[in-house]
């Protein structure tokens, strides 16, 4: 037998195939779908402020509401999609979402609040964003950190297709109208694409990549207990989050403060979360190279800085130039996250594990968005917000700092690709 016919053989075998990445831009597709429903808050967020009673702080924790219902229906919905697969779950969670936007759209708070915070939170993203990232870490071994930032980008996707899309439509047909008329697509778009694509993935063949590696149930992780490390995680991931949500909540509200138009805005909007995605990627191979906690450590040292640069100026072409660097800054700590929580847990826990980690992420991200409406009803401009989130991120960098540092403690898992 030839030798290098022979070494093909004798190499581990991967469960990666075509059908692993038809999945995971199928789940893409459907993420970059439903994340559009959260957006019509933010684009909206003046003119249902008016409605409102021009208070600020209203639409901006129904934006809060989504994020920790999302997180908090992830553990939920998780659970279940362990049990009934995600097949079942995702049109379930578009159905949610639809009735969500339905019910905020009718103009009374307590309805905005309930539409979005239970409907489209916990029963909508609460069975997608979770439930799905755990599900496509199952088709990959090689390149999962890739795939993971490949699909976790759907928030990204949304950003830069939606606002300008949406800033027209509710200047058309006002904010209501389009809340009730985005829903109906979403339903319309999720539903057959989880019934086409999405089916039981493929078990791990023996001697695959980073089987030997796996690790064990009631190992300790990186030289402490199972939970207190996944604690430590979730509540670094929680810090981050806080000013990860401030200008991707209120960027658009922002610009006008400075007398930038709302196109203007929804464009800027657009441009940093398209920097992110293109980061994303770039991050998720770098993460199969150093590993997940890693890359969270350089992810949130370079969204510090980035997040600095808002205080620094009122002009909109620097503006502009400072929204695409702090995309390219914050985009890789999320799937990150993920990625470590796969590399240091058993994949048996994933289920569970995955979604508390997030609920604790998004809850960052609702009380960020939250803080950011809050303090800028209490002092008229955003900087106190701005100044908020940065201090948050410099404990999340202590604390990842120090998980890091505990590298030769225990076991520490091999990147994928060496």
């Amino acid at each position: 037998m030839p030798p290098q016919r022979a070494a093909d053989e004798d190499a581990p075998r991967s469960i990666e195939t075509r059908a692993s990445w038809l999945v995971a831009w199928t789940i893409l597709a459907i993420l970059a779908t439903a994340y559009g429903a959260p957006l019509v808050v933010v684009v909206a967020l003046k003119p249902i402020a008016a409605d409102l009673g021009d208070a600020r702080a209203v639409p901006s924790l129904a934006s809060s509401a989504t994020f920790l219902g999302a997180g908090a229906g992830g553990i939920l919905m998780g659970w279940i999609a362990g049990r009934i697969g995600v097949r079942r779950v995702a049109p379930f969670g578009a159905a949610m979402i639809a009735a969500g936007l339905a019910l905020a759209s009718l103009g009374a708070a307590w309805q905005l609040l309930l539409g979005y915070g239970l409907l489209a939170g916990v029963l909508g993203i609460g069975a997608l964003f979770a439930p799905l990232l755990t599900y496509v870490t199952h088709w990959f071994d090689r390149r999962r950190g890739t795939a993971l930032a490949l699909v976790s980008s759907g928030q990204y996707v949304a950003g830069v297709v939606w606002p300008a899309i949406l800033e027209r439509a509710v200047a058309i047909f006002g904010w209501q109208r389009t809340m009730l008329g985005f829903g109906l697509l979403i339903a319309a778009v999720i539903a057959p694409l989880a019934a086409l694509v999405l089916r039981p993935p493929p078990l791990p063949a023996a001697g695959a990549p980073g089987a030997a590696n796996e690790p064990r149930r009631g190992e300790k992780v990186l030289g402490l207990p199972p939970n207190l490390a996944l604690a430590l995680m979730a509540l670094a991931a929680f810090l981050c989050c806080v000013p990860m949500a401030m200008p991707a909540a209120h960027l658009v509200a922002f610009c006008s403060d400075l007398g930038i138009s709302p196109a203007r805005g929804a464009a800027m909007l657009s441009l940093l979360l398209l920097a992110a995605f293109l980061a994303r990627q770039f991050w998720g191979w770098v993460a199969d190279r150093i590993g997940g906690l890693s890359t969270v450590l350089l992810g949130s040292s370079a969204q510090v800085v980035a997040m600095g640069l808002f205080l620094s100026t009122e002009d909109e072409a620097t503006l502009f130039a400072v929204s695409a660097i702090y995309g390219l800054g914050f985009a890789g700590i999320i799937p990150s996250y993920v990625l470590a929580v796969r590399e240091l847990f058993p994949a048996a826990e994933a289920p569970w594990r995955v979604p508390v980690l997030l609920f604790l992420g998004l809850g960052g991200m609702a009380f960020g968005a939250w803080l950011g409406g809050a303090l800028h009803d209490r002092y008229g401009y955003y900087a106190p917000a701005f100044v908020a989130g940065i201090a948050s991120n410099l404990l999340n960098l202590a604390i990842v700092g120090f998980l890091v540092s505990r590298r030769g403690i225990g076991r520490l898992p091999r990147p994928a690709i060496a």
